[in-house]
């Protein structure tokens, strides 16, 4: 795209989306096809799109609704699945997702989105975009279909990394809450730890400790911590906010989408079972696909990276259009709010009120 589109794209005063069109495994069409998605409905985004310049505008030029809203970065390199993290940080300039990032890093986009391989894309944000000033370990944060009564509950970590002592918790239940309130307009949400059981004696030494940490600090956070919670409560309306380790979260997670599949496919059958049960699926066509829809991973599509110095939103690597639409539209409400600014706010308290929290040892001398 010229350096005059170019302009025009970022100084409309829209929400600019920086797209690693590569990463996913549907390819850039399924991305770009999403992407035209998101501008039809939303008029206030615009995108810079990464990838090879050749393939991509032939992609954007037969999407009308991205005319004149989309900046294409020129980028060779493709991050694959298998690449290994540490070895996409030594060769991965020329890749889709490094100049994505990039993107976000010289402050040209607000968000960056990306299909891509979560490790190398965690670790790639992590290096070019920096923690913020406090946070040991950022943290993967999902929304999943509850009965609260916004529709979705938050979960954190889902994988960006399987270890967690009591305060990277603690951090997580403040680095939640403020994704909560912008990004679900919660006021004061509800906050649980993950756990084998609702009673405090119950679990690891870490989570003992972080139960009493959190507990000793949720007032002057601004949150409601409701204790132990276990996993029957993630899709629940007793938390907004579910903390736990990456390792659990993201066997968690994998495991409700495998369920959501499976209820999917059971239905199917039971509704093809006899000529009756036919008749059935027909009367019950439309509560049939509003529970399709509630259920649908691809419509709750994006998991938030928390703690870096940048909003980073990675969409499924199996996403198409309407599952990367789904991620554009949580990154241009996160866009919307500030949340990266009030975030950073969040984690510079919650290092003050980690440092004036008493500890064990102080209370034993």
């Amino acid at each position: 795209m010229s350096d005059k589109n170019a302009n025009h794209v970022s100084g409309a005063g829209r929400t600019i989306i920086s797209v690693d069109a590569m990463g996913g495994d549907r390819g850039p069409a399924a991305v770009v096809a999403g992407i035209s998605r998101s501008a039809k409905k939303n008029p206030d985004i615009g995108f810079i799109l990464h990838g090879p310049r050749e393939t991509l505008e032939k992609l954007v030029a037969r999407k009308k609704y991205l005319n004149g809203r989309v900046e294409i970065r020129d980028a060779k390199g493709v991050v694959s699945m298998d690449d290994k993290p540490s070895q996409v940080m030594r060769t991965g300039k020329s890749t889709s997702m490094w100049s994505a990032i990039e993107s976000v890093r010289n402050k040209e986009a607000d968000v960056c989105v990306s299909c891509g391989n979560t490790g190398a894309l965690m670790m790639l944000s992590v290096v070019r975009l920096r923690k913020l000033p406090g946070v040991n370990r950022p943290a993967i944060a999902v929304l999943w279909p509850s009965r609260s009564p916004q529709g979705f509950n938050i979960m954190l970590d889902v994988g960006a990394d399987i270890r967690a002592d009591e305060h990277d918790l603690m951090q997580y239940a403040l680095m939640g809450a403020s994704y909560a309130r912008n990004g679900m307009e919660l006021e004061r949400p509800r906050v649980g730890l993950l756990n084998v059981g609702t009673e405090e004696h119950k679990g690891r030494a870490e989570l003992k400790a972080a139960h009493e940490l959190i507990t000793q600090n949720a007032d002057k956070a601004n949150f409601d911590f409701v204790g132990f919670v276990e996993g029957g409560d993630i899709p629940g309306n007793v938390a907004d906010v579910i903390v736990t380790d990456g390792f659990t979260g993201n066997i968690a997670l994998k495991t409700g989408e495998g369920t959501a599949s499976l209820i999917g496919s059971l239905l199917k059958e039971a509704f093809k079972f006899s000529p009756l049960s036919r008749i059935a699926a027909v009367l019950a066509y439309t509560s049939m696909r509003r529970l399709s829809k509630r259920i649908d991973p691809r419509r709750v599509n994006g998991g938030v990276f928390l703690g870096l110095n940048g909003t980073v939103v990675k969409s499924h690597g199996s996403s198409d259009a309407t599952g990367v639409s789904a991620a554009v539209k949580l990154a241009y409400r996160l866009a919307q709010s500030g949340f990266s600014e009030k975030l950073a706010a969040r984690v510079a308290s919650a290092v003050q009120v980690q440092q004036d929290a008493p500890t064990a040892a102080d209370k034993n001398g």
